[in-house]
């Protein structure tokens, strides 16, 4: 079992329940306990389309089996589960599950790249973090 951080995030639709739907499921993913969640904090958008609604983030401390690659594709389920539709980069959406940090990994691929690459850059990545590290 590995320790792993991952960022959530949601500017559409109900903001806290659609994150409180993703952390239920996450949860529920093979070989997978949600350890903690920070607090949720609201922040403008960066990047992306002017005039999106404001999001709310989060971060969770999870334990999981499930290898990087396997990881990421259970979050992209959740994701589209929850209504996320692929559009374009930094666009408004139900839910973002990022894995911030898997172990003491550091990967870097086309499909994963950790640490993941901008979190330090983004406070609203690094306050919630901070709250579960």
């Amino acid at each position: 079992m590995e320790i792993c951080y991952l960022g959530v995030g949601s500017n559409l639709g109900n903001r806290r329940l659609n994150i409180k739907q993703a952390v239920k499921k996450i949860n529920l993913l093979e070989e997978t306990r949600v350890l903690k969640q920070s607090r949720l904090i609201q922040t403008e958008p960066v990047g992306g389309e002017a005039g999106q609604p404001k999001f709310l983030n989060a971060a969770l401390k999870i334990s999981t089996g499930l290898a990087p690659l396997k990881l990421l594709k259970a979050l992209k389920s959740i994701e589209k589960e929850l209504g996320r539709k692929k559009s374009a980069r930094n666009a408004a959406r139900t839910i973002d599950l990022d894995i911030l940090l898997y172990g003491d990994r550091v990967t870097g691929t086309k499909r994963l790249i950790i640490p993941h690459p901008r979190m330090f850059a983004r406070d609203f990545v690094i306050k919630p973090l901070a709250e579960v590290i």
